[in-house]
């Protein structure tokens, strides 16, 4: 089986070709981002589409072949990843890619899917949906389709004002911009993708992309983004029209796409648990339930007997996390989520305590112990504060106190402490204390420039100027 060793952009329309005659995976048509490399199967008229990761091929979907030639394919491609010396798992694929190879799985989330057709008495039977569809309406929001001429023009207003949504949109994320199947890229193949966005008084407040599902006739609405400052609905006005151009064309199915870790079950259910302050699990498979989905899907993670699962799932994440877990890690914490704030209010609660029950010999001065633990009790109140609600003036205010911390800490060390430490327990205590409160400042200083590029990206919609004019509605009145 031979394979590129980079996504090489003259490979991708032969890739393309081979979706338009076997994509059947929700997935399929996602491959062609970049991020991606091919391995083309010279025995069948097919190949595997995978991002590669320190330890692992992690492939998106299905291998792009017949079906009857799916077991071949991938006993092909796990032979390749062996002699690499690399594991191979497959993600997010569906019931009859297990019963086609024969692996062992997991299952990760469910994905919904609708028939378009029957969009309208969907409507009918979804009350709460109606009404916030007239809430969007009443707003002034309007939507209409957007031609493959108007994005693929990089100086048009409305790809600049795309773009413009998708950073905003990206910057009000509390994790850093993940990859593999979760990548912003909507631009490339325009002419085989849909686009739609929703405007008030003539400005893109929300965007969807929808990509097509060659084999089933039907579109999976790949990118639903949305503007912190849109009215409600906004994201519901354009799934209603996405839902009723696709319906009018006589397709038969569209996915939103998998809601991760629904109807999980063991320790993948308390990992979910455990994860939500990053990641709204139940919000997202709330959002795609509230659109009344005729059917859920099951779908899996698939790996190479003799994997571990929790090493296919490390391989998995690694993809998300575009290869480094170390770098993700960093610029998510330099996003200041609410989880990591409220975990250094938390560290420090110990940490003033051990301050007060602390020997004399580590303060130089008597009243040292008292001025520590209290601006550690008030900075720990602060980061407890902000964690429940961001304000930006309390977050400054902790910046600088963690910053003088730091410095006035460093300064106590260099010249105090130092000459105290009499050992390894010793030597730990000190640079714990002139580490903590520098991450500190670190994580509110990022936060604070990463929310005020938020707030200057995304001007206020009643001042803005407008960019364009307001077209028509492309949905009707309910």
């Amino acid at each position: 089986m031979a394979a590129t060793t980079q996504p090489i952009d003259s490979e991708r329309p032969r890739v393309l070709a081979l979706l338009r005659e076997h994509a059947w995976n929700a997935t399929s048509f996602q491959v062609l981002e970049l991020g991606f490399r091919y391995a083309f199967d010279p025995r069948a008229e097919g190949c595997v589409a995978y991002v590669e990761t320190p330890g692992a091929w992690v492939v998106a979907g299905a291998p792009i072949a017949r079906a009857d030639e799916w077991g071949a394919v991938v006993a092909r491609f796990l032979t390749r990843a062996r002699a690499a010396g690399k594991r191979a798992s497959f993600f997010a694929v569906e019931s009859r890619f297990l019963e086609a190879t024969g692996l062992p799985a997991i299952r990760i989330g469910e994905q919904p899917s609708w028939d378009p057709r029957a969009w309208e008495a969907t409507l009918r039977t979804a009350k709460s949906l109606r009404e916030q569809l007239r809430r969007a309406r009443a707003k002034g929001v309007t939507v209409r389709p957007v031609s493959a001429s108007e994005i693929t023009d990089r100086e048009s207003p409305r790809r600049r004002a795309v773009e413009a949504l998708i950073g905003r949109w990206l910057g009000s994320r509390g994790m850093a911009p993940m990859g593999f199947l979760v990548d912003v890229q909507p631009f490339s193949f325009a002419e085989e993708r849909r686009y739609f966005v929703a405007e008030l008084a003539g400005r893109v407040v929300a965007f969807l992309a929808a990509v097509p599902v060659y084999a089933r006739k039907g579109w999976l609405l790949e990118d639903l983004l949305r503007d912190p400052a849109a009215p409600n609905g906004s994201a519901e006005l354009l799934v209603d029209a996405a839902m009723r151009a696709f319906g009018e064309e006589g397709s038969s199915y569209v996915t939103l796409g998998l809601a991760p870790l629904a109807g999980a079950s063991g320790w993948l259910r308390v990992a979910r648990e455990w994860t939500r302050a990053l990641y709204d699990f139940e919000g997202v498979r709330a959002f795609k339930a509230k659109l009344r989905p005729h059917a859920w899907e099951p779908i899996y993670l698939a790996y190479a007997p003799g994997t571990r699962v929790n090493a296919a799932l490390f391989d998995a994440l690694g993809a998300f996390a575009r290869g480094s877990f170390a770098r993700f890690g960093g610029e998510t914490l330099l996003h200041g989520p609410a989880i990591v704030v409220r975990a250094l209010g938390a560290l420090l609660v110990p940490w003033t305590a051990l301050l007060a029950v602390a020997p004399a010999k580590w303060f130089p001065f008597a009243w040292s112990r008292g001025a520590w633990v209290a601006l550690d009790v008030a900075i720990a109140i602060g980061m407890f504060a902000l964690a429940r609600r961001w304000r930006g003036w309390l977050g400054r205010a902790l910046a600088v106190a963690t910053t003088m911390d730091a410095a006035a800490t460093w300064v106590e060390a260099i010249g105090w402490n130092a000459r105290q430490a009499a050992g390894i327990v010793d030597w730990v205590a000190v640079a714990v204390a002139c580490a903590a409160p520098a991450l500190a400042a670190v994580v509110l200083w990022g936060a604070l420039g990463h929310r005020e590029w938020m707030r200057e990206a995304a001007p206020t919609l009643s001042r803005a100027p407008a960019a364009l004019t307001p077209p028509p509605p492309a949905t009707p009145p309910s």
